[in-house]
């Protein structure tokens, strides 16, 4: 069975996907003899380029493989009733242990408590390419439930041996198998003292259909709740195995520094320090993290800068240095632009442009590396734990084999923790250091500077509306931004989509939403616009030029939940919506603010969000999911945004860097559209993408004024 992702699935908006490692370490004489044998060996030492980002051509640490076909790989029943369940995803707080668990104790017939899992462990877990773009639960949950299914009919088929009857006449349920006629039953830790474990499934294996889940479909407490409330779960920052020294590592002053002079004698005459310099990447190890930024402290260098754009020049810089590309997926078009703007009553023609911004995790990136005897294996936080695998195999010349990468449940990520950036730092530290672990955490300021950003970009829009209120034209250009959502799902006749690659400039990558979060922004801004241009209530604009039944829904559940449409009761009161679809799921988002006419300052007062990704798996975790997206959301929407000058990031801390606060909270209404007749989508991006389209509508209907430019409003307190 091979996995049902291929790199050309993957939106070209994840840059990460591309880009080479962050750290490029020397082959030393030692390495090259183990790899290449003895003999006269001239090394040559490859240097980053100055660029901010390098990349390499094709899907640098992306790739797939042949996923096992025996169902011991994915579950085990133990003879103490016990069920373990392996899947390569993480748990990053979306609350996929939960779900998959219910999956499985569903689709088993056993009680949810005795399900337990195993995420994200390459030495135990089948590959994963990673846990991204809402993948989940549309492929995870019928994986697990083909393996489940085919595992109850083996034990039914079991017991129907014994008994000597038909298969058919036999139930199973409660984690034993029944016979109603004669009232005899076995339970499943009975039936598996002959191993299951290396049967296959037939490809026919029948699943129960949504409308009869048992289990799944319930709101199920999440596992393991009570750890992460009170503080007891160990995340990688809380490890600390004997005998551990903390990592650190010396950060070039600005992006695509060279070290020119180096001189560190003196922070190796320091007690119980170790000290690694590797071409220019240098990093310190002590037994406090004081200590190892204390030696770093004394090392004396002498970095070689280079000339970088800066945040003010980013726009005009994405504009004109956009690359001509002959990749189809690129450019959709459909009947004539030209021709639709002809038949067209209004025309309306608007850029608009999106920021920079941080994923900003709680957790910072964190790893714990440690060597035994030539082998390596490394505890992070990270969503793509094979492809760490990959890239530490890579860069310290070993088998993959001799490499595990182990993810502790981690606190957040929303698609930035990709990379295996303090992976590979904490583990080039840890080979100095005779097998000592080494635990490298970074600090905010790290975090704010060296991870990778949602990309700016630039959208332009050229659009024509009939006097009846349909659409004639659409014509829509993403620079640099993203491909995520970039297909208008309103129907028009003429239309032109294309989106052109750009040089990054910052290192740039996956967000939640990617540039669906943008692409809604631009979109759903143009149709507001278009709407007052014919005079036409915005809910009814939409309904109007749609025929997905299934965006219809969301809009006018959503409509109906916020009172659409409303009165206005003050003045600086204002309401708007948007919605979308992308990932296989629906959104439509209703927001009021108020803007203070005075001090102008906008406050979001409620949001109402209708979401629907096919069959709900667990109500509260979804809503969960949901009312995180559209906080976060706000973020991206009033004022967040990253500040760079020549090379340096000018707002690193939380201090500087706004993100929303408690007080930021509005009233939030979320309304949830079970379709049991569709299969499971993914939910951890679509939730987020019509918050910013919504509010910023809202606030022209508060203000008259047209904001074009996300952060909507960067000045907000």
């Amino acid at each position: 069975m091979k996995p049902a992702l291929d790199w050309m699935d993957l939106e070209p908006e994840r840059y990460e996907f591309r880009a080479l490692p962050m750290h490029q370490f020397a082959l030393g004489r030692r390495d090259f003899v183990k790899i290449f044998g003895a003999g006269l060996a001239v090394f040559a030492v490859v240097k980053k380029t100055a660029a901010m980002q390098e990349t390499a051509p094709g899907p640098h640490g992306f790739h797939t493989e042949e996923l096992p076909k025996d169902i011991g790989a994915w579950l085990h029943i133990g003879e103490d009733g016990k069920v373990t369940g392996f899947v390569g995803k993480a748990e990053i707080g979306q609350n996929v242990r939960t779900s998959l668990s219910q999956t499985l104790a569903d689709e088993l017939g056993v009680p949810f408590e005795s399900v337990h899992l195993v995420l994200a462990d390459t030495a135990l877990t089948p590959f994963d390419a990673g846990t991204f773009g809402s993948r989940s639960t549309p492929t995870m949950t019928p994986q697990l439930r083909k393996m489940a299914a085919a595992a109850r009919s083996i034990l039914i088929e079991r017991a129907a041996k014994q008994w000597s009857v038909s298969p058919d006449k036999l139930a199973a349920a409660d984690a034993k198998v029944s016979d109603p006629t004669s009232g005899k039953s076995l339970s499943y830790a009975e039936l598996v003292r002959e191993d299951i474990g290396k049967e296959t499934p037939p490809p026919d294996e029948h699943t129960k259909p949504a409308a009869l889940w048992t289990i799944a479909g319930k709101p199920i407490p999440k596992v393991d709740a009570r750890a992460f409330v009170t503080g007891s779960h160990r995340y990688s920052t809380d490890l600390r195995p004997e005998g551990m020294l903390y990592g650190k590592v010396l950060r070039p002053p600005s992006f695509g520094a060279t070290i020119a002079s180096y001189d560190d004698a003196a922070a190796k005459a320091m007690a119980d320090v170790v000290i690694v310099r590797d071409a220019d990447f240098v990093g310190a190890a002590a037994p406090t993290a004081a200590a190892a930024e204390a030696a770093l402290a004394k090392i004396q260098v002498q970095w070689k800068e280079v000339p970088q754009i800066s945040g003010k020049d980013i726009f005009a810089y994405l504009k004109k240095n956009a690359e001509p590309s002959k990749d189809e997926r690129f450019r959709k078009a459909k009947g004539t632009v030209s021709d639709g703007l002809e038949k067209a009553a209004h025309k309306l023609e608007s850029s608009y442009t999106v920021a920079y911004i941080a994923h900003a995790p709680l957790e910072p990136r964190a790893a714990l590396a440690q060597w035994n005897g030539g082998k390596l294996t490394v505890w992070m936080g990270t969503q793509r734990p094979f492809a760490v695998r990959d890239d530490l195999a890579d860069l310290f010349h070993i088998a993959e084999k001799d490499v595990r990468v182990i993810v502790p449940d981690t606190g957040s990520a929303y698609g930035g923790k990709h990379t295996s950036d303090a992976g590979l730092e904490a583990a080039r530290i840890a080979r100095a250091t005779s097998g000592r672990p080494v635990k490298l955490i970074w600090t905010r300021q790290e975090e704010f500077t060296w991870a990778y950003f949602r990309p700016a970009g630039v959208i332009e829009v050229k659009s024509g509306v009939a006097a009846d209120g349909k659409l004639t034209a659409w014509e829509f250009h993403n620079y640099h931004s993203g491909m995520s959502a970039i297909e208008t799902p309103y129907d028009v006749a003429n239309q032109l989509t294309q989106y052109h690659q750009v040089p990054l400039v910052l290192r740039s990558g996956s967000y939640r939403g990617l540039a669906a979060t943008a692409n809604h922004f631009a979109r759903e801004t143009q149709m507001d616009a278009l709407a007052r241009a014919v005079s036409m209530d915005p809910v009814q604009f939409r309904l109007t030029n749609l025929s997905d039944a299934r965006m219809k829904a969301v809009i006018e559940a959503a409509a109906k939940a916020f009172g659409w449409p409303k009165s206005k009761s003050e003045a600086g009161q204002g309401f708007g919506m948007a919605a979308g679809y992308e990932k296989g799921s629906y959104v439509a988002t209703f927001a009021e603010v108020f803007v203070d006419p005075k001090t102008k300052k906008v406050r979001v007062t409620k949001l109402v969000e209708a979401f629907e990704c096919g069959a709900v798996v667990n109500p509260d975790g979804l809503k969960n999911q949901v009312v995180g997206a559209m906080i976060q959301g706000m973020g991206g929407a009033l004022f967040e945004v990253i500040q760079f000058e020549n090379g340096r990031i000018t707002n690193p801390h939380f201090a500087s860097y706004r993100v929303p606060r408690f007080r930021d909270v509005p009233e939030i209404e979320t309304i949830l559209l079970d379709r049991k007749d569709i299969p499971s989508a993914g939910a951890g991006e679509t939730p987020i993408m019509a918050i910013a389209p919504a509010i910023g509508n809202a606030y022209y209907d508060a203000t008259s004024i047209r904001l074009t430019s996300l952060p909507l409003l960067p000045s907000t307190s």
